[in-house]
């Protein structure tokens, strides 16, 4: 089996460097210094490479990065919902290679990878909430 976790340090590294960028962003943007903006840019440029470099998994190169290995869950997650509404759409207009246990099961695994899909969003976003109130 791959490993295939997310070296936390660096993440959560490269999201206090991108929260500084855009604080220095700001301060820029108020000090009205449009020549500062130019380097930043390209540093911010640099540095969100080195970013995708950084979400890259521990260990087998060949393995996915989290950007896509959660398009993949959330596509997933999407496949059975179109899955399930088929069947039903099926059973309810009275196909008769439908039957209602096979209806009721894509349901319940559409509704359990949605609520499972939730789930990890919401952990995502408390963990970026936390890491964002973190003091400098």
């Amino acid at each position: 089996m791959v490993n295939n976790r997310v070296d936390v340090n660096a993440v959560l590294m490269q999201m206090r460097q991108v929260k500084d960028q855009i604080r220095s962003n700001h301060e820029s943007q108020n000090a009205g210094q449009v020549d500062q903006l130019r380097p930043q840019a390209l540093s911010k440029t640099h540095s969100l490479n080195n970013a995708q470099e950084a979400l890259k998994p521990v260990g087998d190169p060949a393995a996915p990065n989290f950007q896509d290995m959660f398009k993949n869950a959330i596509d997933t997650v999407n496949a059975n919902q179109k899955t399930a509404g088929n069947l039903q759409k099926r059973f309810e207009q009275g196909d008769p290679s439908v039957d209602l246990p096979e209806v009721m099961i894509a349901m319940q695994k559409s509704s359990v990878s949605f609520q499972a899909m939730t789930q990890v969003r919401n952990k995502l976003v408390e963990a970026y909430k936390d890491v964002m109130n973190m003091p400098v």
